[in-house]
């Protein structure tokens, strides 16, 4: 990758890009890239979260101080933490008051990042970026945090989200999205994709 910074400026994504519903932005985010500060890394895995209606969604609980940024405004980043220790960086979508947003799982490191440095899960992406919980509410256009659109073509693959299986029939919904061709693509255990599945083994 040739990438540097200069250039993928000059491709930042703009406001409107980011004015849809999280289902259509979810896709084409793959093989865009995550900038921040001086590290770059390209993204192959996302997930799309709907709003109040999608049970899995953290927009469904209404407005609280955990989700104010979440039902804000579009082109902003929403960072939550998970199992009180990781967190997790999504981009808000479609405008103000809708609950969108896709949670970026995995990226791919272009370059700023220590050789060996892992991105493959939605912890380890924020871990590699040292992105913190003062990023929540960052505007995506800044000098210093952006996402620039992709330079070539991605493979797509195309799954039930991970770890919300408390989401009824909406854990089963296929929002989640992955370059199948990356290797820095998360590998989650296949019972924490979508609904639980029933044991294959048999009682004598």
């Amino acid at each position: 990758m040739t990438e540097t910074l200069k250039t993928l400026r000059w491709r930042r994504l703009e406001r409107p890009f980011y004015s849809r519903d999280a289902l259509e932005v979810a896709p084409e985010l793959l093989g865009a890239f995550l900038v921040y500060k001086a590290r770059a890394a390209r993204i192959v895995e996302v997930e799309a979260y709907r709003g109040p209606s999608d049970l899995a969604c953290h927009a469904r609980a209404g407005l609280t101080p955990r989700t104010r940024t979440l039902l804000g405004p579009e082109a902003h980043a929403y960072v939550f933490c998970v199992y009180g220790m990781h967190l997790c960086f999504n981009v808000v979508c479609l405008g103000e008051s809708a609950g969108h947003a896709v949670l970026l799982r995995a990226v791919e490191p272009t370059f700023g990042f220590p050789e060996g440095t892992r991105t493959d899960g939605p912890g380890l992406l924020t871990r590699a970026f040292d992105i913190g919980r003062e990023v929540n509410g960052a505007d995506l256009l800044g000098d210093t945090l952006y996402l620039a659109s992709r330079t070539a073509p991605v493979a797509l693959g195309q799954s039930p989200r991970v770890g919300v299986a408390y989401a009824g029939s909406y854990a089963e919904a296929p929002w989640r999205f992955f370059d199948t061709e990356s290797r820095h693509v998360s590998r989650p255990p296949r019972s924490a994709v979508g609904l639980p599945k029933p044991s294959s083994s048999k009682r004598s």
